[in-house]
């Protein structure tokens, strides 16, 4: 099954967010690294030429405006420098994805999003309508975090999640990650010589998660192994694939197709759409640590009751989003609270007939109800 992946082929895979990162894009002086763009657009015609609609997610904005304005540390020594350097480099980035698109006789569009952008459900809604709306006119959006408007509350903070997110909303069968490595590896392969590529990966658990280094190799993105692996829970949720492959061919995605190295994680069974979206929410206001008994009414598709509830962590009110942990903190579920923090606490572990005595005629019968509810 995974050689049947392999490359993401536009006769399987119909819609693909195709992610690339800033030090891919750009090169240590700043400057936009045209002649490897040129064989990325190269290979997007091919694939759209092929039948594939295409979605790219590219960074390198803050860089080239950091470039131009020759601010220090490439333009992230501080949040109003980073802002500054957005606003001037997009102009530069979207200008060359249009002029590269342009010569293969493809249409680019421009989409700057903030992470609230995606977190509002009324606003997600909307730009999986205009990408729905462009991908069938034929267009190749080109999206980005929108870094000049967006603070440290509001940031995805790096475009691997960016991506996830985007393959939510368009719906999108894959999505492949453009990395200065080429999968994920049971140890950092640039300073461990022992370590080992992970071809597949079916289901994100513990030992996973241990396999990821934060670090940024070229000090220029923001993400490290640790993003990647998160974007892929995200994709993954929501019935994307999601590879990893190097970008450092002239034409990374030929290389792969033609069988280069790469990790591939196997997408879930498809949610409805609302869930989907509620699992690639990022923005989590607290944890509720639940028993055993509690763990298999959700796998049976039941609500969370209170009296599963061993512990509520976190500073929440009704409807925002917390985690669902075990005793011993591994994730299991993320949904949208039916009672604040305070009243959670006071309630966890009681039956109806307590919490009643407790809130008064107030009570509703779930802490996190099964429609606003998704297991991970």
């Amino acid at each position: 099954m995974v050689a049947a992946l392999t490359g993401f082929p536009p006769a399987t895979i119909k819609r693909l967010v195709v992610k690339i990162g800033s030090a891919l894009l750009v090169d240590k002086a700043g400057a936009i690294r045209s002649e490897w763009l040129a064989g990325v657009v190269a290979d997007i015609a091919e694939r759209v030429a092929a039948g594939q609609q295409i979605i790219v997610v590219s960074s390198g904005a803050i860089a080239l405006g950091a470039r131009r304005l020759q601010l220090p540390k490439g333009g992230r020594g501080s949040l109003d420098d980073a802002q500054a350097a957005a606003a001037v480099g997009q102009i530069a980035l979207s200008g060359h994805w249009a002029q590269l698109l342009g010569e293969q006789g493809l249409t680019a569009a421009q989409m700057l999003l903030t992470l609230d952008d995606l977190e509002n459900r009324r606003r997600y809604l909307n730009a999986a309508a205009t990408l729905e709306r462009l991908l069938s006119l034929g267009v190749i959006p080109v999206i980005n975090e929108n870094d000049s408007v967006a603070t440290t509350e509001i940031r995805f903070g790096d475009n691997d999640r960016l991506a996830a997110r985007i393959g939510q909303a368009a719906r999108a069968d894959a999505v492949v990650l453009l990395s200065d490595v080429d999968g994920l590896y049971t140890a950092n392969p640039h300073s461990n010589p022992d370590a080992r590529l992970v071809r597949e990966v079916k289901r994100i658990d513990a030992d996973i998660l241990a396999m990821a280094d934060g670090a940024s190799g070229s000090g220029m993105g923001s993400g490290g192994m640790a993003s990647k692996i998160e974007a892929a829970r995200i994709a993954c949720s929501a019935g994307a694939h999601l590879a990893i492959i190097s970008g450092e061919p002239d034409r990374p995605l030929s290389a792969w197709e033609n069988g280069a190295n790469g990790t591939i994680f196997r997408a879930y069974t498809a949610k409805r759409a609302r869930k989907i979206w509620l699992a690639g929410r990022l923005v989590v206001k607290g944890r509720i640590r639940i028993d055993a008994g509690a763990h298999a009414a959700l796998l049976k598709g039941n609500s969370l009751l209170p009296a599963g509830v061993t512990a509520v962590e976190g500073r929440f009110t009704r409807g925002d989003m917390v985690e669902i942990c075990d005793t011993d903190g591994a994730l299991l579920a993320r949904g949208l609270a039916e009672y604040d923090a305070d009243d959670a606490t006071r309630i966890a572990g009681k039956r109806r007939q307590e919490i009643a005595a407790l809130l008064g005629d107030a009570v509703r019968p779930a802490l996190v109800h099964r429609d606003h509810l998704v297991m991970l």
